[in-house]
Formats: C-alpha cells, sequence, structure tokens
C-alpha cells in the first residue's frame, strides 16, 4: 500500500460540502434529513463563494469539493458557485439526486464549467428496494437511466450504495447492473446511526466481514471500489494479499450468486486503500457553514463563516487527536491496522458517545490482543 504524497495533517484531500437540505426524495437512511426547501440558516451565496475562495488558500494540488445534499441541484446559486470554483482551479464533483432536475440544462451547467464526475445513489438491484428506501416509485428506473446517459454525456459516474439487511442479497444483481452500465466506480456504505438512519436495518459485525470481504472479491472483475464507513476494508484487503478468506454463509452465497451470473473474475482485486478517515484527508462543511469530522460525525469544529476552513482543519485539537491512531481506545487503538483504518470514528461515537471508542462492527481481534490473552 503506497501513501498518497499529501501531509493529511495540512490538507484535505476531500471536502464534502452539504450545500443544502432540500432534496425532493425522502429516503429513510437520510444523514442530512433532507427537507423541501432549506433552511433559514443555509449560506446565502456570498457567503457561498467566500467559503469556496477559503478552499484556494490550502494551495495545490487543491482538494476536491464534493457538492451535496440534500440535492445540490436545489442549492440557489449553483451556478456561480460552480463559476467561481473553475475561476480558481479547484476541482468541482457533484452528488445530485435522482429527481426530474438532473436534466439536460443541468448537463451544460456541468460541462460549461468544468466538472467531470458525478455520483448516483442506487440502492438496490429492483424498485421494490430501492424505491422502498428512496421513498418514491420510479426512481430505481430513472437512477439507471440517468446513469446511463452521464456516462454516455462523459462524465465519470460513481455509484453509491448503503448496504442493510433489506438489500444485501441483491449485492450480486447489483453488481451486474453496474458493469452492464459501465460504471466504473462503486462506493459502498455502511449504515450510521444518525439522521434518518434506519438502525434496525444494520447488519451484525460478522455479516460485514462477509459483506466487506465479498466487495474484495467483486472488485476483481474490474469494478474500483471504495467504501464509507468501512475502513477495516483496508484491513481486508491486505489480508486476502495473504490468505484466502473462507467466510460464513452470506459471504458463501454472495460469491456463488456472483459467479452464476458473471463467471469467474479476473485475479487482482480493485479496492481502493486511501488511508483517510473521518477528519483524516476528508473534512465536511455543513449547509449553514458548521465543519464536522465527517457528514455522520456531528461534532462543531468551527463555522466557515466565523473561521477559514484552513485554520479549523489544521489547527483544530479535536481532530489533531482523530489524526493520531495511537488515541484510539480498545480493540483500535491496539490494531496493527490502527493507521491504514482506525475503524469508524462516526460509529464509534454513535454508540458509545466517544469518538476514540473501538468500532463495534469490526470483528478483528489484533495479535496485540491475541498474545495478551494467550499468555494469561
Amino acid at each position: 500500500m503506497n501513501p498518497r504524497p499529501i501531509d493529511y495533517n495540512s490538507k484535505p484531500i476531500l471536502i464534502f460540502w452539504e450545500t443544502t437540505k432540500a432534496c425532493d426524495l425522502a429516503c429513510k437512511h437520510c444523514r442530512a434529513s433532507a427537507l423541501l426547501e432549506g433552511l433559514p440558516d443555509e449560506m446565502n451565496i456570498d457567503e457561498s463563494l467566500r467559503f469556496v475562495e477559503q478552499v484556494k488558500d490550502f494551495g495545490p494540488p487543491y482538494p476536491v469539493l464534493i457538492l451535496t445534499g440534500g440535492d445540490i441541484m436545489k442549492k440557489k446559486g449553483l451556478e456561480q458557485i460552480l463559476k467561481r470554483a473553475k475561476e480558481l482551479g479547484i476541482p468541482a464533483s457533484m452528488s445530485p439526486s435522482a429527481t426530474p432536475l438532473l436534466n439536460e440544462e443541468a448537463f451544460e451547467m456541468m460541462k460549461k464549467y468544468g466538472v467531470k464526475s458525478l455520483s448516483l445513489s442506487l440502492d438496490g438491484a429492483s424498485s421494490d428496494t430501492h424505491d422502498w428506501l428512496r421513498g418514491y416509485i420510479g426512481t430505481f428506473e430513472r437512477t439507471v437511466d440517468l446513469a446511463r446517459r452521464i456516462i454516455s454525456e462523459g462524465f465519470t459516474l460513481q455509484i453509491n450504495t448503503t448496504v442493510f439487511k433489506k438489500n444485501v442479497n441483491e449485492l450480486p444483481k447489483l453488481l451486474k447492473i453496474l458493469l452492464d452500465t459501465k460504471v466504473k466506480t462503486w462506493e459502498v456504505f455502511s449504515l450510521i446511526k444518525t439522521g434518518r438512519g434506519i438502525d434496525r436495518e444494520d447488519l451484525d459485525p460478522e455479516a460485514y466481514e462477509d459483506v466487506f470481504n465479498y466487495m474484495e472479491f467483486a472488485s476483481r472483475y474490474g469494478i474500483s471500489i471504495r467504501t464509507v464507513e468501512a475502513p477495516f476494508f483496508r484491513r481486508i484487503l491486505l489480508q486476502r494479499e495473504a490468505t484466502p478468506y473462507e467466510g460464513g454463509d452470506l459471504y458463501r452465497r454472495l460469491v456463488e450468486d456472483t459467479i452464476r451470473l458473471l463467471g469467474n473474475p479476473g485475479a487482482r482485486p480493485k479496492g481502493h486503500t486511501s488511508q483517510t478517515r473521518d477528519g483524516k484527508g476528508i473534512i465536511f462543511v455543513a449547509h449553514n457553514g458548521d465543519v464536522n469530522p465527517s457528514g455522520f460525525l456531528p461534532i462543531k469544529l468551527g463555522n466557515v463563516k466565523e473561521k477559514s476552513i484552513i485554520e479549523i482543519y489544521r489547527n483544530n485539537e479535536t481532530l489533531i487527536r482523530l489524526r493520531d491512531s495511537r488515541n484510539f481506545k480498545g480493540r483500535c487503538g491496539a490494531c496493527e491496522y490502527s493507521d491504514i483504518c482506525g475503524g469508524s470514528r462516526s460509529r464509534a461515537y454513535s454508540y458509545y458517545g466517544d469518538i476514540f471508542e473501538e468500532d463495534p462492527r469490526c470483528v478483528y481481534v489484533p495479535e496485540a490482543m491475541k498474545a495478551l490473552n494467550s499468555a494469561k
């Protein structure tokens, strides 16, 4: 694993900006608890442009500014924001919702201002699952149609999928849809108890271990796989370089279904191994300017209307501690994979109210703990 030549204490590589909470969908797992209209404290256009200008002070190579929501297409002044980012040379990516607002006019605006990559959410291999989660009938078909359209327009497309009990057995069919649509990147989320997070649908630790080992297998079909709030995927990638995974019933079923649909995979995985985590290499800016370590970790570190994103990212004491895995507790603190993984800080906070606790959805027992237990 080769670390990126960027000092994560100095700058992030990704800035997620929740430009608005406004969205016409009603997703059951929505982190933002999105609304039909933006909230009164949403950053206005002048405040938004000043924030974009702050990003330039990180210096080149600039972090990628990922415009999210809610639905980014409902952000007032969006064209001015994209125009300013292009003028400053700041790369911008967009994560719109699959609604009629994502249309020909929207694509033309994106091209005009140099947006090269988009992401869409697809959380099932059928309308029964995806539309159930998204809250509107027809969203599945619209999302698949938009995926084809986005790729045909020349954009790079990433598909985001949240894994939960209702859709976990659909992953092989979903993989086939992505490959048939020529999607290059699949970003797989695990549930965090925040916003409208559907806690009862969360997987147990053993199921997560099966799912993300399956993702290593799935990446052998030529699709690059990244994870959100499942950094133990990086530990899994390293383990699979040395030893195969026996797995549980869920893993074996997913693999068998995939081979039946797609045949045997290639030899080399395409798992994403960047050593980032909440507050380390990534940072989140909310609709009102509040800065959090990530969108799933609602701890206020400052506000970009009052203090520069540069100063907050580099000097906030909580962020400094988060970027040092020696501060982690329990298994995460003892783990030999603590720096490249470190566990989900968001999940630790959602379970224990402590951002430094161990990740309760990781099954791995560190070698140091095994040795200690053997010595007793």
